[in-house]
């Protein structure tokens, strides 16, 4: 079984999450929970099904332009799996339920987003 859902916008950097942190707990917190509750909301809005199996995720960050660092932008897919966990997509992020994950970079300086693509191989 496979299914998608897109987040539009942008998510947070590791940069921008770690200068949060440093001047603000609260702030870092706030960060990802409001994160985490858009992931949610995008797997709802898209009717995302139950994953019993252990499935593959691939993101697909849509990027403005390229000043940010790849490995800085892929750091947001932890907001997007705890996402899909408070959603209900899949039960956990832990290796029992999330085999693996692909990350792909493609650039649009109108519509920034992240697609997400859960696949169980069914």
């Amino acid at each position: 079984m496979r299914a998608s859902m897109t987040i539009e916008g942008r998510m947070p950097s590791l940069n921008d999450y770690i200068r949060a942190e440093r001047g603000s707990l609260y702030a870092a917190n706030a960060m990802k929970r409001e994160c985490t509750d858009a992931a949610a909301w995008a797997a709802r809005a898209a009717r995302m099904p139950r994953f019993t199996r252990p499935v593959t995720v691939r993101f697909t960050w849509v990027e403005r332009n390229r000043r940010r660092d790849i490995d800085n932008v892929a750091f947001a897919k932890k907001f997007v799996l705890d996402g899909l966990v408070a959603a209900g997509v899949i039960g956990n992020d832990t290796p029992q339920y999330v085999a693996g994950f692909e990350d792909r970079f493609l650039y649009d300086g109108r519509n920034p987003r992240i697609i997400v693509e859960v696949d169980d191989g069914a």
